[in-house]
């Protein structure tokens, strides 16, 4: 008597990037990784050179069974909340999915609202290999992003710190002033629109 065959459920890991910005959008990733195509090196992205980080970027978007972005703009930022709007950008990678997932592994404590089960994993994206692609993907796209934001917007320094709210940022910032793509009611920005207004 044959043994009945084995069937996989299909699996998506979910991570975003961006919470800390002060400038930019959210990017969240979902991907279904191949068994049948492993990929070595799956990590957290955080702890990868870029340079290893577009190798295996690569490596994902040819070896996985599908993948996707999601995004949410600095304005639905803004309007929402960053954990609001995070949970919108994984919403969004979720649904433009080639392949519905059965289950979503999401990377943290909070996960969207989906049509399929979901689960959240604390540092998911350091042991979870399906989390860890979907980290890597969004940080390339986020990081490619800010880079070209750079070339619209040089008085920041977007390529060197990608919005986060270093000091050579926040010096710019106080010199150059709130660009359309900061993010309003982030401290930092919020703070110096509020000096503006006073002094205006």
């Amino acid at each position: 008597m044959e043994s009945a065959p084995v069937v996989h459920k299909l699996i998506a890991g979910v991570d975003e990037v961006g919470r800390g910005p002060l400038a930019g959008p959210v990017i969240a990733a979902a991907v279904i990784l191949d068994e049948t195509k492993p990929i070595k090196g799956l990590a957290d992205s955080k702890v990868l050179s870029a340079t290893r980080r577009e190798e295996l970027a690569y490596l994902i978007r040819e070896r996985a069974l599908c993948w996707s972005l999601g995004r949410a703009e600095v304005e639905e930022i803004d309007q929402l909340n960053i954990l609001r709007a995070s949970l919108l950008a994984m919403q969004r990678a979720v649904a433009a999915l080639s392949l519905p997932p059965e289950l979503v592994l999401v990377d943290g404590n909070q996960v969207p609202d989906l049509q399929c089960a979901v689960q959240a994993i604390v540092r998911g994206d350091a042991t979870v290999p399906a989390i860890s692609a979907a980290s890597i993907l969004a940080k390339v796209t986020r990081d490619a992003e800010m880079i070209q934001m750079d070339v619209l917007f040089p008085e920041y320094g977007f390529s060197k710190h990608k919005g986060y709210p270093t000091e050579h940022h926040l010096r710019a910032l106080e010199k150059c002033g709130v660009s359309s793509i900061h993010r309003r009611s982030f401290g930092p920005v919020r703070k110096l629109l509020n000096q503006f207004d006073r002094l205006g």
